[in-house]
């Protein structure tokens, strides 16, 4: 997934995985990523929260949400 689209950051800025971790429950299998934008001077930005999870029963419905965390 294009996660600077999904978050509609600045061409400008990048994303940076800082830390992930994988959830399993009520048939869902989701992966967690906490994300930092950086601007060009490499300060960060904002911080996110994106959560993909795809149900583990057919039709294997997928979704992602995120949230901003940081402030």
């Amino acid at each position: 997934m294009d996660y600077e689209k999904l978050l509609k950051i600045s061409p400008s800025h990048v994303l940076v995985v800082r830390g992930s971790k994988i959830e399993q429950r009520k048939g869902l299998d989701t992966d967690v990523y906490i994300v930092d934008e950086l601007a060009a001077d490499r300060t960060v930005v904002a911080s996110y929260e994106i959560r993909e999870s795809m149900s583990i029963y057919p039709p294997f419905k997928r979704s992602t949400v995120w949230k901003r965390i940081d402030g």
